[in-house]
């Protein structure tokens, strides 16, 4: 008698218009509704590139979160928004998965702008905790009932802000859920069923209600029986759950859990968002990269990724033109360190991203992963460099920023030669906004004591590595692109440049092209533009935009009637320097003509960098657009033709 066949599963995702959908379901629909979202995410992910692992890690948490809260009522907040990709298929976005990252598409990260379902936008992590309280006191304020929730995981819970945060919180008594999304097993012990029965048992409405219970009757005891008898019931719980630092900082520990088992969480979420206390922590243990096999074996790799075949797991990589600037800094540093025991390495969880993974293997002693913890990363490098060491910090521009108190009050102020390596200076196109590079020059060239340096290609890359390393005298600041250079044969070592001391590449006598970084390039083919209808330039590369090079600004002022500067970076920065001189000098009351290029006043969403720049006015038709206008020419007779550029 032949057995009966199993009828295949009615697909679930294709019924699901958003999260109202989840909450009729049973366990069984939402584990297999797991399953779709996963196969879901994996497709369109192979299809546009960009965030994965942390996405497949969390999808049975996302499932069984969407099921118990009513959200968007209830705020759900995605720490680190790479972690998000399943939210975003389950809450009305599924149909536009295959625009993440791309111009006028969804975003790689949480945005407010982009849906109802996102309560508040993160690119940078560990901000989740203090955005929830913020949002959970607002509701407490205005006599609201509904939950607030806050997913921390990836790595966020190394940085400090987040235990400020829970520090903050376990002194109040809004009702607020942090789950713990521990994805590396860090600080998990044993998951199991064992784990979940008593994360039930620890999250039911009875064991609460008699933890309080037990906790007003031993208020009345005499001060060190209580504080005994807070103490017994601590660590009693504490050696089965492990939660004891977070039950130190206030809140009430369940965990840990796995992940995975839709089973196991479900009840636990429901017990929680019934519970009528304070601050809650849910330890939850995943695996990132879950269910898709090449991303379990390489979950560094599977961070982030480009388009990829799903069968074999293997990335579509473009053929490299040139090796790219980070890489190139790796290079350079490497051949630093190898002359000079003293050169030490510092990153902020980014070892392969700022290329000192590289680094690492050559010199593992001098080589520091100190976490997502910038502002830790500056202050122990300023210590490192009251030692005689030479700490090069290397940090991406945008994640400095969470730093810049450090650099001011711990190195700057002190003149300790501390070497920063900003990698991801200007636009970095798929990230957007929260990741472009785009202050740094504004918020370092205000600051005494501060050398600050843009290379122009990777050549002059290498060079300024051997700079910093030379330089003792205060701290230097060095930035750099996403992407490759311009494809110029490296020298085994950089060679140290004098301080302040920029170069002229081309000359001429119209217009004056002072450029400041990686734009060099398009004001070459600016200049090669605007000498084919007669008008030659003056191409010059500034390297240092602090300290200006005042001799050179003012040759190229005395010479020339228009002198247009042009950076990859906000206002307030290079061309403002160079304006501000040539206005104190007398220099622009004898009718010289000055503009300076910039970003615009304006958050640029992901796009192709190649777009953002032409967006925002740096590419070589509006430079030489500008050099006309500033001529009083008239550009469309002048550059017929090249409007679309």
């Amino acid at each position: 008698m032949s057995e009966t066949p199993i009828p295949p599963q009615t697909p679930l995702l294709d019924t699901v218009t958003g999260p109202k959908d989840l909450r009729g379901l049973s366990i069984e629909q939402l584990t297999q509704l797991a399953d779709e979202v996963r196969a879901d995410t994996i497709h369109a992910v192979s299809r546009t590139g960009g965030h994965l692992g942390a996405g497949l890690g969390v999808v049975e948490l996302t499932v069984a979160l969407h099921h118990v809260f009513d959200t968007p009522a209830d705020r759900l907040i995605w720490d680190v928004g790479h972690q998000a990709y399943p939210h975003k298929i389950l809450t009305g976005r599924r149909n536009r998965m295959t625009t993440i990252r791309q111009k006028d598409g969804l975003s790689g990260f949480t945005s407010r702008a982009e849906s109802e379902y996102d309560p508040f936008g993160a690119g940078h992590s560990s901000t989740s905790i203090s955005a929830g309280l913020g949002m959970a006191v607002a509701r407490d304020l205005q006599g609201g009932k509904n939950h607030v929730v806050a997913v921390i995981g990836d790595g966020a819970m190394s940085a400090g802000m987040a235990y400020e945060a829970m520090n903050n919180a376990g002194s109040m008594n809004s009702r607020l859920i942090v789950i713990l999304n521990d994805n590396d097993m860090s600080i998990a012990p044993p998951v199991g069923a064992m784990s979940a029965y008593l994360s039930r048992l620890l999250s039911s409405k009875p064991y609460i209600g008699l933890r309080q219970a037990l906790k007003q009757i031993a208020s009345v005891f005499p001060k060190p029986l209580e504080e005994a008898a807070r103490k017994a019931e601590e660590y009693t719980r504490g050696m089965v759950t492990g939660g004891t630092l977070f039950e130190e900082l206030g809140f009430y520990y369940v965990g840990p859990l796995d992940g995975h088992r839709i089973d196991h969480l479900v009840p636990v979420l429901k017990n929680v968002r019934d519970a009528e206390i304070g601050p809650i922590l849910i330890h939850v243990v995943t695996q990132k990269g879950k269910g898709y096999a090449p991303a379990e074996q390489s979950a560094d790799k599977f961070h982030g990724v480009t388009k990829f075949d799903v069968v074999s797991g293997a990335q579509v990589k473009a053929q490299a033109q040139a090796p790219s600037y980070t890489s190139v800094f790796a290079k350079a540093l490497i051949a630093e360190a190898e002359a000079d025991d003293k050169v030490v390495a510092i990153t902020a969880a980014m070892p392969g991203g700022t290329g000192l993974d590289k680094f690492g293997e050559k010199f593992p002693k001098r080589t520091f992963d100190v976490g997502i913890a910038e502002q830790h990363a500056v202050t122990f490098a300023a210590g490192l460099a009251t030692e005689g060491f030479k700490p090069f910090c290397a940090i991406y521009s945008t994640f400095l920023q969470r730093a810049y108190d450090q650099v001011v009050h711990d190195v700057a102020v002190q003149n300790l030669p501390v070497r920063f390596a900003m990698d991801r200076a200007g636009y970095v196109g798929a990230d957007g906004a929260t990741h472009a590079g785009s202050f740094d020059l504004a918020y370092l060239g205000c600051l005494p004591n501060f050398t600050v340096m843009a290379a122009a290609d990777e050549v002059e890359l290498m060079h300024m590595v051997a700079t910093a390393a030379a330089h003792n005298s205060g701290p230097i600041a060095l930035r750099y692109p996403r992407g490759e250079g311009v494809g110029l044969e490296l020298p085994k070592r950089g060679v140290v440049l004098p301080i302040g001391k920029g170069r002229v590449v081309r000359e001429g006598t119209s217009v004056a092209l002072l450029s400041l970084g990686t734009r060099l390039a398009d004001c070459l083919k600016a200049a090669d533009t605007l000498a084919a209808r007669g008008l030659t330039c003056t191409v010059a590369d500034a390297r240092f935009a602090k300290p200006l090079d005042k001799d050179l600004i003012a040759q190229l002022a005395e010479h020339h009637e228009v002198v247009i500067t042009v950076e990859e970076g906000s206002s307030g920065g290079f061309g403002a320097a160079v304006l501000q001189y040539l206005a104190s000098s007398g220099r622009l009351d004898r009718g010289l003509k000055i503009r300076t290029l910039t970003m615009p006043d304006v958050f640029f969403e992901q796009a192709k960098p190649e777009e953002q720049l032409k967006a925002a006015g740096l590419n070589a038709f509006y430079i030489a657009q500008a050099a006309v206008g500033a001529l009083g020419l008239d550009a469309g007779k002048t550059l017929p033709g090249l409007a679309s550029a």
